[in-house]
């Protein structure tokens, strides 16, 4: 279970099959994964592995969101 973030995925990115592949192929730390062709869901195990390089936001803008669980001090 992740424990710093939570990655929300517009649900209008699912059926958007290139979409989905830009948002697997973006992710350094295989955060994305597209069991089937249109559909993206998060990897839970490696949500604590992300680096916040905002490159998914970048693939897919106003449809990722990354929300950290914890304040900055």
């Amino acid at each position: 279970m992740a424990m710093f973030i939570r990655v929300d995925i517009d649900p209008a990115v699912q059926g958007d099959a290139a979409l989905c592949k830009a948002l697997v192929e973006a992710c350094p730390v295989d955060i994305f994964k597209s069991p089937s062709e249109g559909t993206i869901e998060t990897v839970e195990s490696n949500l604590d592995e992300c680096t916040l390089c905002d490159l998914c936001i970048q693939a897919a803008p106003g449809k990722v969101q990354v929300v950290k669980l914890y304040r900055e001090a």
